[in-house]
């Protein structure tokens, strides 16, 4: 029976994202090709207005979507332009400690893959676990741990999305971190690299916690990105991930933080964000950086 349940909730997900491409479609046309991929996490409202053209679908408009009630989590699809380049962004996302399973909150970045989106930029807000990082920088992620104890995979593989077993050795493509490395500089932008750690949410970490992810080899953490990565990943696209480090977490000292605290430096870092995001966008390597991932 179990074989079966879930065989019967693959095969949703998979009509799910059929069906939610299809409606973007009818309403957007074709995409064309080299349009870039966009999530934009907790308080990133400022990279979501740098977007011109812009034509909204809620994700209430797209059947099957899941939407989130988290402050800081707009609730739709944004398409537009970048510095002249197409987007599709995802404006909020739904987490695991809102109820979503793992294959659930990867349906709208499946939808995304299923429209012809090939690079994919996944952005968030994070706690610095690295006591040399700062709260108001930025971190592009090198690699991940999975610490959510979920895999949006488990379960019969949808052969149409992808491999049984994805490789996952380099699932943060090594040349667009190098490109956006270049940009930052060039831009003038403070940006560390480092290791994101999902965990599920929503409570925060613990001093001895936070001792713990560090010795682990963790950089940052937050309760999003890793489950879209590991469904993007199988799909083939490509993945650039970029950290708003809203906070710093020192375990000996450990101050008190509060979400609203958290949506407020994230829209303040994400100005920084919007330059750089804008700057990649108007790349022409952005579209085949050599020896892509």
């Amino acid at each position: 029976m179990l074989h079966a349940t879930n065989t019967g909730t693959n095969v949703n997900h998979q009509e799910t994202v059929s069906h939610a491409s299809r409606l973007i479609r009818e309403k957007l046309g074709n995409v064309q090709a080299g349009t870039l991929g966009l999530v934009l996490g907790s308080g990133l409202t400022p990279v979501a207005d740098a977007i011109t053209g812009a034509v909204d679908i809620p994700f209430a408009e797209i059947t099957g979507l899941p939407q989130s009630a988290v402050a800081g989590h707009g609730g739709f699809l944004r398409a537009g332009r970048l510095s002249g380049r197409p987007v599709l962004a995802l404006c909020g996302r739904v987490h695991l400690y809102e109820g979503a399973s793992a294959a659930e909150t990867c349906l709208p970045v499946r939808t995304l893959g299923a429209l012809g989106v090939g690079t994919l930029i996944i952005t968030n807000a994070a706690g610095a676990l690295n006591p040399l990082f700062n709260a108001g920088s930025l971190m592009l992620i090198t690699d991940h741990i999975n610490m959510t104890g979920q895999n949006p995979l488990t379960g019969p593989n949808i052969d149409a999305f992808g491999p049984r077993f994805p490789d996952m050795g380099r699932a943060w493509c090594p040349d667009l971190v190098a490109l956006a490395r270049r940009e930052a500089v060039g831009l003038g932008l403070l940006m560390e690299r480092g290791v994101y750690m999902q965990i599920p949410g929503p409570s925060l970490e613990t001093p001895a916690e936070t001792r713990a992810y560090r010795q682990m080899g963790a950089d940052a953490i937050g309760m999003s990105t890793v489950m879209e990565a590991i469904a993007a990943r199988h799909m083939g696209l490509r993945l650039l991930g970029i950290s708003c480090l809203t906070n710093k977490n020192m375990p000996d000292c450990m101050d008190p933080i509060s979400h609203e605290a958290v949506l407020d430096m994230a829209g303040r870092t994400a100005k920084q964000m919007a330059r750089l995001l804008s700057a990649l966008a108007a790349n022409p390597a952005l579209d085949t950086p050599s020896g892509a991932a």
